[in-house]
């Protein structure tokens, strides 16, 4: 039986009246190649469905023929919904500044990482996406991150984007005060790691290597 990986994006589409957001692409398109080339079946979803908004800024190499197909499956996606967990091996969320407005109140995404976390099943996040982690709890209460080893968008990278001020809150500190045991990477350079099935990614420059090692924990 081929794995089966949940892929869940934004549709958020400002940080201020004047500037643009949304998914980061390569977060998307990146590892949505690296598990199409394991033979994975691969559910696209997003917070309220339909068109998903691309980041301006991350649209430098939009054109690549190699991500044609992860980008084209945006323009028509389904809601995420609790029934998405049935039958889930892993879920995986890509990040951009879209993430930290409808990722971590919305119960839908609570309540499908939850039941994954409950059933040991793989969760992985890069950058932006860890903020869909922030509120997740198990059901005695316990914060998913709690006494995990974790990484994302870390405060000084925000800070280098001048973005910290119209963020609702900062990830790293976020993570942190969940009780998760932040572990950063170098700036802008590739930094992942894993804590048993629980996957987290710092930056675009981590989208592969945060992949691949959701690909590691379910071959096990």
């Amino acid at each position: 039986m081929s794995k089966q990986v949940l892929m869940v994006v934004t549709n958020h589409t400002t940080i201020t009246d004047g500037q643009k957001t949304g998914l980061w692409l390569e977060e998307f398109a990146v590892p949505y190649n690296i598990f199409k080339e394991k033979g994975y079946n691969i559910e696209v979803t997003s917070i309220r469905g339909g068109d998903v908004p691309l980041d301006p800024n991350s649209l430098e190499d939009a054109d690549k023929p190699e991500w044609k197909e992860a980008k084209d499956l945006l323009r028509e996606t389904k809601k995420l919904s609790v029934n998405h967990v049935n039958n889930t091996d892993a879920i995986f969320l890509p990040g951009g500044h879209g993430t930290m407005f409808d990722f971590p109140d919305n119960e839908t995404l609570q309540a499908v990482i939850q039941a994954l976390a409950e059933d040991q099943k793989v969760i992985g996040a890069v950058c932006h996406g860890p903020s869909g982690l922030v509120n997740v709890t198990y059901k005695d209460g316990t914060p998913l991150v709690n006494g995990k080893k974790v990484n994302g968008f870390t405060d000084i990278e925000e800070k280098e984007m001048q973005l910290e001020n119209h963020m609702p809150f900062l990830l790293e500190e976020t993570l942190r005060e969940r009780g998760g045991e932040f572990i950063a990477g170098d700036k802008w350079t590739d930094f992942s790691i894993r804590d048993g099935n629980l996957i987290t990614g710092q930056n675009p420059m981590s989208s592969e290597s945060t992949a691949r090692k959701v690909v590691e924990a379910l071959e096990e």
